[in-house]
């Protein structure tokens, strides 16, 4: 059995359900970094950033009064973050669609050197994940970035496990497809799906 909520945030909640503006701030305070740390797999961009954090906070104040303690304050918080982030990708994925092409990022792949750090070739990584379709870029960025298992994606997602390991298994074998195309094969998975 789960955890219920803390006090200090069953007190905040009641209060901002009752009106007060300050308990709710303090809710965004107790929580702003750690759904900023979560919405940074879905951009690395500071000002999307901030942007996408603040919808989370403005869907959760909104989605308030639905929200029934039967877990941790965060764990709703933190669902609400990864609808917030998918609803992100497909947007991009959309315009991505009206502007890019597949045969742009390889331009930009074949002129570039091989990374020199770490981060370079984590930025890359992350270039290539935006080429997956959104369903398949959320089931990896939940497995491999933020380390969930397939029973806690499906959570999460309202999936069944058995979906997740399904798209799971077909996102790897899309970005492997891709990046062997790319000629960057032979990269293992370093984490199974169970």
């Amino acid at each position: 059995m789960e955890p219920l909520p803390n006090d200090e945030d069953r007190r905040d909640i009641a209060a901002s359900l009752d009106g007060d503006e300050r308990s709710f701030a303090r809710l965004v305070a107790r929580y702003e970094g750690t759904v900023a740390s979560q919405m940074w797999r879905f951009s690395r961009d500071e000002s999307e950033l901030e942007s996408l954090t603040q919808e989370v906070f403005v869907e959760a104040y909104f989605s308030l009064p639905g929200y029934k303690a039967k877990a941790p304050f965060l764990h709703w918080l933190r669902r609400i973050a990864t609808r917030v982030g998918y609803r992100f990708w497909k947007h991009q994925a959309r315009e991505r669609d009206r502007r890019q092409t597949l045969d742009t990022c390889r331009a930009d792949f074949e002129t570039s050197t091989k990374p020199k750090v770490p981060s370079e070739a984590g930025e890359r990584l992350f270039g290539m994940l935006e080429l997956l379709p959104p369903k398949d870029r959320l089931v990896l960025t939940l497995l491999y970035f933020e380390e969930l298992d397939t029973r806690e994606i499906g959570e999460r997602l309202g999936w069944s496990r058995s979906l997740v390991k399904v798209r799971a298994f077909r996102a790897r074998k899309k970005l492997k497809t891709m990046l062997e195309d790319e000629g960057l094969g032979g990269i293992g998975y370093a984490r199974s799906t169970t």
